[in-house]
């Protein structure tokens, strides 16, 4: 079949005369992957990878070069890439796997294999198609059109099994393009174990599935039908862990994860760390319930739940990923994640807000994560969580949405009042910290003022 493709206009030119050139050399060039995916689907991508058939690396590389710069990125694997473009180019090889790892092959470039050969070391179907840039012809040599229309997830060839991480890869394939594993899929996925993955190879797939998923819902199925929710305990001990059904009609906290995943990948904001952050802080925002949940007085309960999230927040990112900014950035999220709807309750003051966004960083992270929270709760309507409106109304009169205040009295400012830095440096920075947020003072005056109070109120001991 033939389909108009949608290539980055930035890459289009330069993917025509590479395929003109290796025409004229009796190859082909092939787009394959992602790029034919999504065009199919008629979503634009800025990921191109193309294949050379029929045309050897010695042959390749001259005409690399008369396009432009090109680096050999794996040139034993036959990979290159064209800098100046920041384009892919690899030629087909064939794989062998020879023990555990991901790095565990034996590769040899073979760009004389058929397209049916080459497509068949792919992951999945709806990965292996690919198309003809220059006739927009689409070659499908295992089903994937058909798959992707019915929306189905299924892998290519038996040779899936050599690489674990094609499991994760199905994770985040279901929740961005919302599909529904084969049979066989799944069952091939539970004959599968991780091997020697290591976090930065998980990392990718779970930020995708954050990032990218439009139903991440659908990605921790995913991981639950094939048993690989085993090897993250943490999000494991959601499933059958009860709620009230007062709060919670939708079932467990699993299921509440789920929801709260899904609402929050409707309310992305397009930044991709912020999305981050709060997506991680969103999965993980409950894991302290299996730990406190008890019925008593004829409901469940689940007291300081919050407090007792961090150890599993920190345990279930630590497996997938070494990013401390990012592990410091979510773990506040998830342990101040009730105390919005305290402070709403007690009409919390100016104080108190201040002391919350000191203690999360940024409180529009903290609002994002208390709307998902309360919109993962069907069939409970879905009105507008007052505590989050309540929070960000607060939040923007006190400047504070995106950031902690910033102590005004600081370390030079007591050293130009004759202090020697020593113990006491941090009991008065902190005391005049506390001070500021209750708003004894708003300007360096009022904290110069509050330093000469302070130490006549508590005088220097000797040191």
């Amino acid at each position: 079949m033939n389909f108009p493709l949608i290539l980055p206009q930035n890459l289009a030119s330069v993917i025509d005369r590479l395929s003109r050139e290796v025409a004229k050399r009796g190859g082909r060039v092939l787009l394959v992957g992602g790029v034919v995916r999504d065009g199919l689907l008629g979503i634009p991508t800025k990921d191109v990878d193309l294949e050379v058939f029929g045309l050897p690396p010695a042959q390749l590389e001259p005409v690399l070069k008369g396009i432009g710069k090109y680096a050999s990125v794996g040139k034993a694997f036959g990979v290159y890439k064209l800098v100046s473009n920041d384009l892919d180019v690899a030629v087909p090889r064939r794989e062998r796997k020879t023990g555990e790892g991901h790095q565990a092959f034996d590769i040899e470039p073979d760009p004389f294999l058929s397209v049916a050969e080459a497509a068949a070391r792919r992951d999945f179907t709806v990965n292996a198609l690919y198309a003809d840039p220059l006739t927009q012809e689409v070659i499908d040599p295992h089903g994937g059109w058909a798959d992707l229309q019915a929306r189905r997830l299924r892998h290519t060839s038996a040779a899936f099994v050599e690489d674990p991480l094609r499991v994760l890869r199905g994770m985040q394939f279901c929740a961005r393009f919302e599909l529904t594993p084969a049979e066989e899929t799944v069952a091939l996925c539970r004959s599968m174990t991780p091997e020697s993955l290591s976090p930065e190879r998980y990392y990718e797939e779970w930020k995708k599935l954050i990032l990218r998923g439009r139903k991440p819902s659908l990605g921790l199925e995913f991981l639950r039908a094939t048993g690989w929710v085993q090897y993250f305990p943490e999000l494991q001990a959601l499933i059958d862990c009860p709620q009230d059904p007062k709060w919670h009609p939708e079932g467990d906290v699993w299921q509440h994860t789920l929801y709260c995943l899904d609402f929050f990948a409707r309310q992305r904001i397009g930044d991709d760390w912020e999305d981050l952050v709060v997506g991680l802080a969103v999965l993980c925002h409950d894991l302290g319930k299996p730990a406190t949940t008890a019925f008593s007085d004829g409901h469940w309960r689940s007291p300081r739940h919050d407090m007792a999230g961090e150890a599993p927040t920190r345990a279930l990112l630590a497996r997938f990923t070494q990013h401390r900014d990012l592990i410091e950035a979510v773990v506040p999220l998830v342990l101040c994640h009730m105390r919005p709807h305290m402070l709403y309750q007690q009409q919390g003051g100016s104080g108190a807000i201040r002391r919350l966004s000191r203690d999360v960083g940024r409180l529009d992270r903290l609002i994002r994560v208390l709307r998902a929270d309360y919109g993962g709760r069907p069939p409970l309507p879905g009105e507008p969580c007052k505590a989050a409106d309540w929070l960000a109304a607060k939040a923007e009169q006190l400047r504070i949405q995106d950031e902690a205040p910033k102590p005004i009295l600081m370390g030079r400012h007591l050293i130009e009042a004759g202090l020697k830095p020593g113990p006491r440096f941090k009991e008065i920075l902190d005391a005049a910290y506390e001070a500021q947020l209750d708003d004894a003072f708003e300007d360096e005056a009022g904290a110069l003022a509050f330093l000469r109070t302070y130490l006549q109120e508590t005088p220097l001991s000797s040191e």
